[in-house]
């Protein structure tokens, strides 16, 4: 089997990258002070820079101040500092790999504690069963309101260009807000954003051209796509298919495929629709029958951990393999690969039966072995997930606090 692992890849931008292997993004919920990148993000960054890949995604960064994914999740817009941005991408690239800010905005998908804006392209709120209450109720998004929005993913790109970043990708995965539009399940609309494909795709595709116009033609623009969103009568692999097709003439360098949501969340390995688990966990058997008719490059995150795995997945004519807690758990695996090693470690895997809990389980872990690497120690893989998630819930109830604080300044100096 021949692996194209370490060999170039040059994009339609004209970017080119050292190889075909991505940290993808996984958020980090790691901001510090005003909401800017600190000492802690930029030191994890740099350590990843030495680790051998040929591409970085940021976690996501979010395009509004007033809708967070989280209350220590990372701001840009038309008032934040460039400086931290600027070290960010930095350090990032020191090691010779390409940087690409992801960027974001949550919709529906923001805490019930949260302060700020709650949006959807319908007024569905998420659900999560017995957990449904830990989401803020939305509000349908006005015609000024979408309009208002395509233009905030438009001038994050633009800084994130200003700032030293090689990329942007627009997320329109997991359920957050441009895969709102894209779920029938989620957008009951009637006007021009609602119904037909064609109208549910509109948002993102206007959020596309409005970023393509405001950048560089040698800035890359990708966007990360469900394959599906693994629950009866949701987005599916046709839809992608098609907006895939619909992205193409756009200016579009590449498209991640992921899975799921919130509510079904497949990109940790667990799906609502049990009809979906033996494809779930790493979407390659989608990939495969996307990538024959796709015009353009693919990537393919989720459950990639071995060398093995990722020359099947190339072998199938994806472009390139992403990988997220593979990296916090052994940030120099691409190194490993390279020189015929594998990892020592992998994550402990959560076993708990409440889907929503053990997803918030698995991402605290991801996040624990992160905080570790950027302040220079050691994964520690095996930590428990029930420890993981009590610490996080610490932390992400001092960082509301201080989130809250911030908002309400800006808002009153505004």
């Amino acid at each position: 089997m021949t692996s194209e692992l370490f060999s170039p890849l040059s994009l339609r931008s004209g970017q080119v990258l050292n190889n075909r292997i991505a940290k993808a993004a996984m958020e980090e919920n790691m901001a510090g002070a005003g909401q800017l990148p600190d000492k802690e993000l930029i030191g994890l960054y740099r350590r990843w820079a030495k680790g051998g890949t040929g591409l970085l995604i940021t976690g996501n960064v979010m395009v509004h101040a007033e809708a967070l994914t989280g209350p220590a999740g990372v701001v840009l817009d038309e008032a934040a500092p460039l400086e931290p941005f600027i070290e960010w991408a930095e350090a990032a690239k020191a090691g010779g790999a390409a940087i690409w800010m992801q960027i974001n905005h949550p919709g529906r998908q923001i805490g019930s504690d949260m302060p700020g804006v709650v949006w959807g392209p319908s007024a569905v709120a998420v659900d999560l069963g017995k957990h449904s209450s830990r989401f803020g109720k939305p509000v349908a998004m006005t015609p000024e309101q979408i309009q208002a929005t395509v233009t905030r993913y438009a001038v994050t790109a633009q800084r994130a260009e200003q700032a030293g970043f090689d990329g942007v990708e627009v997320h329109a995965a997991h359920g957050y807000l441009l895969s709102q539009f894209l779920s029938p399940l989620v957008n009951k609309r009637t006007d021009q954003w609602g119904g037909s494909l064609e109208n549910r795709a509109r948002m993102l595709l206007d959020v596309v051209r409005a970023v393509r116009a405001a950048v560089s033609p040698s800035f890359a623009v990708a966007v990360k796509l469900n394959s599906a969103d693994f629950q009866r009568g949701g987005f599916d692999a046709d839809d992608a298919r098609q907006v895939i097709e619909m992205l193409a003439p756009l200016g579009v360098d590449l498209v991640e495929l992921s899975g799921g949501s919130y509510e079904s969340p497949a990109m940790s390995g667990r799906a609502a629709d049990a009809r979906t688990q033996a494809r779930e966990a790493y979407f390659l058997d989608l990939a495969k029958d996307l990538v024959r008719t796709s015009p353009l490059p693919l990537m393919l995150t989720g459950g990639i951990t071995r060398r093995e795995t990722a020359d099947r997945v190339l072998d199938s004519g994806v472009a390139i393999i992403g990988m997220g807690t593979a990296l916090a758990v052994t940030p120099d695996l691409p190194d490993r690969w390279r020189h015929g090693r594998e990892a020592d470690d992998q994550l402990r895997p959560v076993t708990w039966s409440d889907k929503a809990l053990a997803s918030a389980a698995g991402m605290a872990q991801v996040r624990h072995q992160m905080r570790r690497i950027a302040r220079g120690s050691r994964p520690t893989p095996d930590t428990h997930p029930a420890i993981a998630l009590i610490s996080e819930q610490r932390k992400q109830r001092r960082a509301l606090r201080r989130y809250r604080a911030w908002l309400s300044a800006s808002q009153g100096a505004a």
